[in-house]
């Protein structure tokens, strides 16, 4: 298998119209993959369309599409776009997302997420493959939809997944699964249940990284992090599921009371330090090469923090430095 790295785009610290020559560049510094994101700042398709023109060698990813947020017609047609525009390049990763993205901010119902999910994918593999669907699902139904464009190669549908229902799905009915906020030893954790029918499934990690970042620095950032993204309730009941009760439950008491000064406090170093990567760029390497070591794919490079220097940054965390 073809040893893959990648990058989440846009990179941070540049805007979308100044990073055509640093896109340009991946190749060649030796990244294989781009993948895009979608929760409050770009959309998961364009950052990937305006790669698939400046670099046409990078592998291009959604990591990843809500499958609540667009209609499944419509999520088909922009998969099929984009894996006709860059034909074998593409892989489509959709998941739940989260109660906070769905209900607070776009209004839809985040009702029954697995069967969500499992009936998209589902509905996806036939649509991305030119059938006409006629399909009453458990979560939705389809009417008599067939997408007029057909990309000659349907593109790879991985699925978000953090605790064991979601990642067998992503390993039965799925090409793989799409994991983040993990550190490098939960992975031995979470690969057998994506590989349990076959060992060959991809395993896509975001891996959140701040190269040359002293670490009192990146553990006040990586604290904010933790306790923004860890109290959100799909990603406390996989920590939960983790193991990390002890280390991470004085900040959860901690923000159910309201207090959100202790609840950072209460994030312990080590935690921090096992979730964001920080320090000399070798350093960081290495630690991504944990990930790979342990049963990643795919490690997905994203930078926080927003680095003075970001191009710099990409190039220091390139696969040989």
């Amino acid at each position: 298998m073809t040893k893959r790295w990648g990058i989440t785009l846009p990179v941070a610290g540049l805007s979308i119209a100044d990073q055509k020559e640093l896109v340009a560049s991946l190749p060649d510094l030796g990244y294989t993959d781009v993948w895009s994101a979608e929760a409050d700042e770009t959309d998961a398709f364009t950052p990937l369309a305006l790669a698939s023109a400046w670099a046409p060698r990078l592998r291009l990813g959604t990591a990843i599409v809500p499958v609540f947020t667009r209609g499944p017609a419509t999520l088909a047609m922009s998969a099929a776009t984009l894996a006709a525009a860059a034909p074998g390049r593409f892989a489509l990763g959709v998941g739940t997302s989260s109660d906070v993205i769905v209900e607070h901010w776009n209004d839809i119902p985040f009702e029954e997420p697995y069967k969500r999910v499992r009936d998209t994918v589902r509905f996806l593999r036939a649509a991305l493959r030119g059938e006409r669907v006629d399909e009453t699902y458990e979560t939705f139904a389809v009417r008599g939809f067939t997408a007029r464009l057909v990309p000659e190669e349907p593109p790879p549908v991985l699925i978000a997944a953090l605790r064991p229902g979601m990642l067998r799905l992503a390993g039965r009915e799925g090409d793989g699964a799409i994991v983040n906020w993990l550190s490098a030893r939960d992975v031995r954790t979470i690969a057998p249940y994506v590989r349990e029918r076959d060992p060959a499934k991809e395993i896509v990690a975001r891996i959140f990284v701040m190269p040359g970042a002293d670490p009192e620095t990146a553990r006040a950032l990586g604290r904010r992090m933790i306790t923004a993204y860890l109290n959100v309730p799909v990603y406390r009941a996989f920590h939960e599921w983790l193991g990390r009760d002890d280390a991470l439950g004085p900040m959860w008491r901690a923000w159910g009371e309201g207090d959100r000064r202790a609840a950072l406090r209460a994030v312990p170093d080590e935690v921090v330090d096992e979730l964001v990567i920080h320090g000399p760029a070798e350093h960081c390497r290495e630690r991504i090469g944990e990930y790979v070591d342990n049963g990643v794919t795919t490690p997905v490079i994203h930078l926080v923090g927003d680095p003075q220097d970001p191009v710099r940054a990409v190039r220091d965390l390139a696969p040989d430095g």
